[in-house]
This record gives structure tokens, C-alpha cells and sequence, in this order.
């Protein structure tokens, strides 16, 4: 008898773990990469960004090289079989809304959290308040009343979380513009390619041809890194040859910027395997509930 796996209930619940646990350690090796080429004053955030969603890339193709996805492993499952889609020229057509909205909230969110980490953590904390508008306005898919009352209470506990303690006793929160400008570009971002992921994947059409979630995805992130190349060469094309010497000597550099990368995409491929079953507004809400997890293991 073939290795079914563990249940899709207990998978689900091992997809939310480990989608959390990903995020954390991408935020440590993003941190990282970002310090190594001298942190948010540098003017290649954008290039780590850009080079992030390339390694996604490669990642993509080794898995379609080998022909096996190993991303259901985190659910107790049989790894997918899993080969390159056979989609149209007018299936990437359609993913290209989808492409540019998860490359704009990918961007924008490395630039917040280079910003301040806690502060753009709080920031991001409003991407399901975004993401109900959105779906209301946009997709005609509301909330309902219950997940709506959570939306307050999710944000601010995420904002109290943040409080630091002052040498006088009192509690106040770090302020910095650009986490809060990037912040609110990613929630926004975000929030459409929520929508557009669960309409892409409503198309049964593009669902078979594209063979699963975890094509979907891969594709999603290649276009993602076409997309970005062109904007990091007109926006730090100045600094790309101090960029690509310092990728050849240091090893802190090339290590964390090939980790990021990864964790990047296995956590956001296990987060597409809970949007497929949750919905939009819940994944953002898990997401944000995520925030205060990954802010406590950043600060301990």
C-alpha cells in the first residue's frame, strides 16, 4: 500500500507550524543579508530583495529537474510528484497580476523590515484590515461579522507586543518612517494578491494545466523576479558591481542571501497550501497572529 501520510487536518495544522518557523528564520537571514551589504542606508535593498525571489527561481527549477516537490514533508505527507506545468502563453498572462502583486508585497516588505524590524512588524500587522477591504471591494468576497471583530483585536495585541520599556518606566513604540510607508505598500500588495491567488486558483482550466499549487507558486515566483530585475536596475543599477564583488568574497553574504531565499519560498509555498483551504482574510489573519511569534524569537 502506498505512504498516504498523515490526515489533511493534522497537515494543515504541521503547514501552519512550519509556515511560522519559516518565517522567522527568514527574517533572521534577511536581517543578515541586509547588514552584510551595510544595512537600510546602502541603496541595494532592492537588489537583495530581487536576488531573494532569483534564488527562489533556481529553487523552482531543481524542483521541476528532479521532478519531485518536497514541500508536503512539512505535513507528514508524500512529497508531490511534480513536473513544469504544460500552461499557455495565456495562463501566464493571467498569473502576471498575481506575479506583480506578491514581487510589489515582497519588495515592499524587505525595504519595511530594513527599515526597523519591530516597527515594521506592527505595521504589517494592519494586511488583513487591507485584506477584507480588498475582498469586499474588489472581489465581492466580505469577511464575516466574527472574523471582522478579531481584525482589532489581532492588530492592536500585535502593537501592545511591541511595546518596549523606557529607563523611566514608561512603554512607547519605535517610530520609523520608512517601515511604515513600505509596511503599508506590502499590506496593499498583499491584500490584491490574496485575491488574485484564490481567483487564479478557482480557474479550473489554469489549476489543471499548471498541475498544483506548488507550480503555481514556482511560476508565480519566477515571474516575480522578472518583474523586480528591470526596477533593480534602474533604481541601484549604480551599485550592482559593488553588490556582485562583495557576493564573491563574503561568505556571510552569500550564505544568508541563498537562506533567505529558501526560507522564502518554502514558507510561502506551505502558506499557499493554507490559503487554498482557509481563504484570503483567515491567512491573513494567521499571518498576523505569526508577527508576535517571530517578533519574541527575534528578540530573544
Amino acid at each position: 500500500m502506498a505512504f498516504k501520510g498523515a490526515p489533511d487536518s493534522v497537515a494543515l495544522i504541521l503547514f501552519f507550524v512550519f509556515w511560522y518557523a519559516g518565517n522567522m528564520k527568514y527574517n533572521e537571514y534577511n536581517t543578515a543579508a541586509l547588514n552584510a551589504v551595510g544595512g537600510k542606508t546602502s541603496g541595494l535593498t532592492m537588489t537583495v530583495a530581487t536576488m531573494q525571489l532569483g534564488v527562489c527561481a533556481v529553487y523552482a527549477m531543481i524542483v521541476w529537474a528532479i521532478k519531485l516537490n518536497p514541500a508536503k514533508l512539512f505535513g507528514l505527507q508524500a512529497p508531490d510528484k511534480q513536473s513544469m506545468p504544460n500552461v499557455t502563453q495565456a495562463d501566464l498572462i493571467k498569473s502576471m497580476k498575481l506575479a506583480f502583486c506578491a514581487a510589489g508585497a515582497h519588495a515592499a516588505t524587505v525595504f519595511a523590515l530594513g527599515g526597523d524590524p519591530l516597527f515594521g512588524q506592527i505595521v504589517k500587522a494592519a494586511e488583513p484590515v487591507l485584506a477584507a477591504i480588498v475582498g469586499t471591494v474588489f472581489y465581492n468576497k466580505a469577511p464575516t461579522f466574527y472574523k471582522v471583530c478579531c481584525l482589532p483585536i489581532i492588530v492592536g495585541g500585535v502593537a501592545f507586543a511591541s511595546l518596549k520599556k523606557g529607563g523611566d518606566g514608561s512603554y512607547s513604540l519605535k517610530f520609523d518612517v520608512t517601515a511604515l510607508v513600505f509596511g503599508m505598500l506590502a499590506n496593499a500588495f498583499a491584500a490584491f494578491k490574496g485575491g488574485e491567488n484564490s481567483k487564479l486558483m478557482a480557474d479550473k482550466g489554469i489549476a489543471e494545466r499548471y498541475g498544483g499549487v506548488g507550480n503555481q507558486f514556482a511560476v508565480t515566483q519566477i515571474l516575480g523576479f522578472i518583474i523586480l530585475l528591470p526596477i533593480m536596475y534602474a533604481t541601484e543599477g549604480a551599485k550592482l558591481p559593488f553588490f556582485f564583488d562583495k557576493l564573491k568574497t563574503d561568505s556571510s553574504l552569500q550564505f544568508n542571501l541563498v537562506m533567505s531565499g529558501l526560507a522564502f519560498f518554502i514558507y510561502n509555498e506551505l502558506a499557499t497550501y493554507t490559503l487554498k483551504v482557509t481563504g484570503a482574510v483567515t491567512a491573513s489573519v494567521a499571518n498576523t497572529a505569526k508577527r508576535v511569534i517571530v517578533m519574541v524569537y527575534m528578540a530573544a
